[in-house]
């Protein structure tokens, strides 16, 4: 019997001797795409991996399908109304997460409104001189529940010359994406960043800790300056900020941020000045982040009591003119002391 036990724990030192223990690689990308910058970091046991071939075609299959800016992509297509084109599956998933948005938001977030966003020169085109009866004709061309998909994937306008923009929540897409490619490839822990957005799985193995990220402050008019970090894990988190474009009222000393209402059609003193949203996809991060900006803060509070998936950071100018803050719960928990 003794023979056996010592016969078996050598076996087993034997055994434990031969095992090597697990290197982690920290493997980068970065570069430029969508119009923005974006940096990605995956991990993997003993050897490298260069996904960038993968990356490149993720971006290009985005930009083939959803950037306004390529002339004859789908959407630009679709925009100069073009009423053959069959889109993309990654099309029809962005459309059914904005509809989810524009619903849930009643409006706030609508890409359709992008005509207005150029008529008050807040987007790539030629600001044009605003009254309420051009602010009218415009707004009888946006709403995006006048924007249908049939089930042959092509898009139905029930009014003509109306303008689609996913400007706003493709970001946040395009990084859902790339997180499926990560998934796709069995890596267990990345964190990816497009432009800002972000999608956190597992944790920083290289570190031994959760991943920690940084959210800049609005007060910071020039360069960046971090206002406080955050532990993130197998969520997504946006951001969406007016803070460097605003207007200081003379009279009070008031800082306002001009922000388009997709309501009215007009512009509003806004006085929220960041707004950052965690979720379970990045373009529905990307999304609210973006109708947060629009909604009046007690709106924005009523949605997140009624949305408890969502956990939001919000900077804001109260009635007297002092900046505050407000966290849900949940994201006040993820805050880092480090």
């Amino acid at each position: 019997m003794m023979n056996r036990i010592l016969l078996l724990s050598l076996l087993v030192s034997l055994f434990s001797c031969g095992e090597k223990k697990s290197k982690i690689v920290r493997n980068v990308n970065s570069g430029a795409a969508l119009g923005t910058s974006y940096h990605l970091i995956y991990l993997t046991e003993n050897e490298p991996l260069d996904l960038q071939k993968e990356i490149d075609s993720v971006f290009n299959v985005i930009n083939r399908s959803l950037s306004t800016y390529i002339p004859d992509s789908d959407i630009s297509r679709i925009n100069q109304g073009d009423s053959t084109v069959v889109v993309d599956e990654m099309f029809r998933q962005v459309y059914e997460l904005s509809r989810e948005a524009y619903l849930a938001t009643d409006g706030y977030f609508d890409p359709t409104v992008g005509l207005l966003v150029n008529a008050w020169g807040f987007g790539p085109e030629k600001r044009i001189e605003m009254d309420s009866a051009q602010v009218q004709s415009l707004m009888s061309k946006v709403g995006f529940d006048n924007i249908t998909l049939t089930g042959e994937n092509r898009i139905i306008k029930s009014k003509p010359n109306m303008y689609l923009d996913f400007n706003a929540i493709a970001k946040g897409y395009s990084i859902d994406r790339l997180a499926v490619l990560m998934d796709s490839k069995g890596i267990e822990n990345y964190l990816l960043e497009v432009g800002g957005e972000l999608v956190a799985k597992g944790v920083n193995q290289v570190k031994q800790k959760e991943w920690v990220v940084g959210i800049d402050d609005p007060q910071v008019e020039n360069g960046r300056q971090l206002k406080l970090t955050i532990r993130l894990k197998d969520r997504a988190l946006a951001s969406s900020g007016n803070y460097r474009h605003f207007r200081v009222d003379e009279a009070t000393g008031k800082k306002y941020v001009h922000t388009i209402d997709p309501i009215t059609g007009f512009t509003k003193n806004a006085n929220t000045l960041a707004t950052t949203i965690i979720a379970e996809n990045c373009a529905l991060a990307d999304a609210y982040a973006t109708a947060f900006m629009a909604m009046d803060l007690d709106d924005a509070l009523k949605l997140l009591a009624e949305f408890p998936e969502l956990e939001a950071y919000i900077i804001y100018v109260d009635e007297n003119g002092e900046t505050q803050e407000f966290m849900s719960p949940g994201f006040e928990k993820i805050v880092s002391s480090n």
